[in-house]
């Protein structure tokens, strides 16, 4: 592989971690259901598991808006990233870890989340989008209990 040829590949890694960047922060800031579901393809998939599964854009675009009902503040921190490029650099595949804060709305509760993002992302036009997201979830605790005594709430 040529030096061009590794820029690349880093150029690449390094786009896909600000795409996961730019989808925390609009999580954080509201949730902006537009912005969102222009971050993925349009088949795609964001499944959270007991957090629900949402393919496709309309569907995706229904739980972003509704997301502000759920929680009224979130705070995504993803750390350790490991990004694998396909070799034809058209793909990639992209874990991370996800601790965060956040209040549940309608209860005004306090919560933990805590989890594993791996997402599947393709080049599309030259631009990385998300083709499926998935959240494995450790804990989704109150606050004031922790994941020891209460390791999920009910969603």
């Amino acid at each position: 592989m040529d030096i061009s040829q590794r820029l690349e590949r880093i150029e690449s890694i390094e786009q896909i971690r600000n795409l996961k960047a730019l989808y925390c922060d609009l999580c954080d800031e509201g949730y902006d259901a537009e912005a969102l579901c222009a971050l993925f393809t349009e088949d795609a998939v964001w499944d959270g598991g007991r957090l629900g599964r949402f393919e496709g854009r309309e569907r995706m675009h229904r739980f972003f808006t509704n997301m502000p009902n759920v929680m009224s503040f979130a705070i995504h921190h993803v750390t350790n990233s490991a990004i694998d490029l396909s070799d034809d650099g058209q793909s990639a595949e992209a874990r991370w870890y996800l601790i965060q804060m956040a209040t549940q709305k309608i209860e005004n509760k306090a919560v933990w989340l805590a989890g594993r993002y791996v997402d599947q992302l393709i080049l599309q036009e030259g631009v990385w989008k998300f083709r499926h997201i998935e959240l494995n979830a450790r804990f989704y605790s109150p606050y004031d209990q922790g994941w020891a005594e209460t390791p999920f709430l009910e969603v």
